[in-house]
């Protein structure tokens, strides 16, 4: 029996000679993984539905005692392609996906994370990047909520009250204020920390972030 869920696509890499294998949160469901066959030949049926980022309407089967489901289509939603021509915007979506692939548990249903991933995209089209740095902190501080370690957050005045405004308001609520690289660090790089701590690894993203200007 087939199923079809709005997802966004967190990581896909390859699996034999045409094949991917692709991690993909859906919105019912939670985070699954799937095998998307013949999608590495030049007429692949799939097309930009499984871009990194992309919201995408996924038709999956699952078979039970299965651990991957088998991808049969995906028609994009939404794309991520208008902000992937910014290097900081790009990489800022691939810091996104990496957070939530290792902070997401599989077939977890979990509306709010994917609610917040939704709003950082509509954030960062509605910004470009002026909106880089407050995203790349509004996000981390909610994933690390949502996922149930938020620490004491023992921060410098300014920072610690960048925190209490963004726990309480959307993001595109907060405050004018001018962002840089500098704004709220302390706080930045605390949530990083704590997330390189749950998941028991350095992040990829982690140091590519910390080398923008």
């Amino acid at each position: 029996m087939n199923t079809t869920s709005d997802s966004l696509i967190l990581r896909s890499y390859p699996f034999g000679e045409a094949d991917l294998i692709v991690s993909y949160f859906t919105r019912d469901l939670g985070k699954l993984r799937g095998v998307a066959k013949r999608v590495r030949k030049l007429k692949s049926p799939f097309g930009a539905g499984l871009e990194r980022m992309s919201l995408s309407r996924i038709t999956y089967t699952k078979r039970e005692n299965r651990d991957l489901t088998t991808i049969i289509g995906a028609e994009v939603v939404s794309s991520p392609f208008d902000l992937a021509s910014s290097y900081d915007l790009a990489l800022a979506l691939d810091y996104m996906a990496e957070v939530g692939e290792h902070l997401l548990q599989p077939e977890e249903l979990n509306e709010r994370y994917f609610r917040l991933m939704l709003a950082m995209l509509d954030y960062l089209r509605a910004t470009g990047e002026p909106g880089l740095w407050p995203a790349l902190i509004y996000y981390s501080l909610w994933a690390v909520r949502l996922s149930g370690f938020l620490p004491e957050l023992r921060l410098l005045p300014e920072s610690a009250a960048i925190a209490e405004e963004m726990l309480t308001v959307p993001i595109a609520k907060l405050t004018p204020r001018e962002w840089n690289k500098h704004t709220a660090k302390d706080l930045r790089r605390l949530l990083v920390r704590e997330i390189e701590q749950q998941i028991e690894r350095k992040l990829f993203t982690g140091p590519m972030i910390e080398s923008l200007p």
